[in-house]
């Protein structure tokens, strides 16, 4: 498989992983009766098997019978899928939730849920019993890649923040004290650049303080340090050895930037595209910023449910861009005189009527699908990249936003 194709299978695999995390999230238990289990790679089903069977038997105590019967009935059915499985789970392991949830009017549903090979391995057997799934460490497991140190100083002000995968994030901030470069009078030209240097010394060691107090717990998990600023000032800064001196070898390079406030630290990331090039961040905006110039220069460029799925059908279409926030479903409706259409609309609503457009006759529903999953198969089938765009920067909003959370960059004209 090549990388594309396999970025873009993990891409698919998050997404769907995503979707079920925010369904279990929305679950609630009347009692400490949904069940979690997280199981590692190494892991003997047989070993599982007989601990849930314990925990089945420990069950018979709870007092209220109503739990009870709902934590005995979860494990049931925790133990019917792990049979599934021979004596190990797949790469990653598996988290298995089940339990009966609120319905509503006094009603319950089981529910159970297996995920295998999540994005990364499960590290410990985990059993959980509580009125809410544990989910938590599944989120992690989806969060952005890459944890990178920002730091942007001038002789005025400086921040210190993070860019955790696409999301840039200001922690720290500093205002100097450092005199202008005209004396006030009384003042010898010597005392006074001595007091200046003085004062340049001790904001560089704040602001040092301040990325040490913030980098140097993490700094087994940073993959680099970008340091921005004005020269001389962040040339100053890193030739004299003020940062701890493991963070030093951390820094990635320096790189030119006109404002030190938090806008700094998204213009350092900016104009460290190069050193960050196999960052989401870049390539989220390096695919947007292509959208645009397409749209604006000529056709190449296509936007909205209706317009791109055209576009995927004739093959026309280079990258499929999805913005990672879009939940929706498509409706496709058959009127009685055979005329398709096909209706978007928010996954969180009920179906609604449709008349055919065409000929005015009530249309019945045909399908009801997710419009990402819709779109991917399109995509699949005629050769197509899709690329899951964050929400985290401006053009990745307007994506959603403006133009429906879908678009498309074409190889070719199509008019459509």
């Amino acid at each position: 498989m090549s990388s594309d194709a396999q970025e873009a299978n993990e891409d698919r695999r998050k997404y769907e992983f995503r979707k079920v995390i925010e369904e279990l999230k929305e679950y609630e238990g009347s009692g400490t009766q949904l069940v979690t289990i997280y199981i590692p790679e190494d892991r003997q089903i047989s070993d599982v098997v007989a601990h849930v069977t314990q925990e089945h038997s420990e069950a018979s105590n709870i007092k209220s019978k109503q739990t009870r019967t709902a934590v005995q009935d979860a494990l049931t059915s925790i133990k019917d899928r792990l049979r599934y499985y021979d004596t190990f789970p797949p790469d990653n392991g598996i988290v298995i939730f089940s339990g009966a949830i609120d319905a509503g009017g006094g009603q319950t549903d089981m529910v159970t849920r297996t995920l295998e090979s999540p994005p990364q391995p499960v590290e410990s057997f985990r059993y959980h019993c509580d009125s809410e799934f544990l989910t938590e460490p599944l989120e992690h497991m989806l969060e952005d890649s890459g944890l990178f140190g920002l730091i942007v100083l001038d002789r005025r002000e400086a921040n210190v923040g993070w860019l955790k995968g696409k999301r840039v994030e200001a922690v720290k901030s500093a205002s100097s004290l450092v005199p202008g470069k005209q004396r006030k009078g009384g003042q010898s030209a010597q005392r006074f650049a001595r007091l200046r240097l003085e004062a340049i010394d001790n904001f560089y060691q704040e602001v040092a303080g301040m990325a040490d107090d913030l980098f140097v717990d993490k700094r087994h998990e940073l993959d680099g340090i970008l340091v921005g600023g004005p020269s001389p000032t962040k040339d100053e800064f890193l030739d004299g050895d003020y940062l701890h001196h493991e963070l030093q070898d951390k820094v990635l390079g320096k790189f030119d930037v006109a404002y030190t406030d938090e806008s700094g630290l998204k213009d350092l990331v900016d104009n460290a595209s190069e050193v960050l090039a196999d960052q989401e961040i870049v390539e989220d905006k390096r695919n947007m910023e292509e959208f645009f110039e397409k749209l604006n220069t000529g056709e190449e460029a296509t936007y909205g449910f209706e317009q791109t799925r055209r576009n995927l059908i004739m093959g026309s279409v280079d990258r499929l861009l999805i913005s990672e926030d879009l939940r929706s479903d498509v409706v496709v409706y058959e009127c009685p005189n055979g005329h398709e259409e096909y209706e978007v609309l928010d996954a969180r609503h009920s179906t609604p009527d449709h008349e055919c457009s065409e000929c005015g006759e009530a249309a019945a529903v045909e399908e009801r699908e997710d419009v990402i999953e819709h779109l991917m198969a399109i995509a699949g089938q005629r050769g197509t990249d899709t690329k899951f765009i964050s929400t985290d920067f401006e053009k990745g909003e307007q994506l959603l936003d403006a133009f429906g959370g879908i678009a498309g960059i074409l190889r070719y004209s199509t008019g459509v």
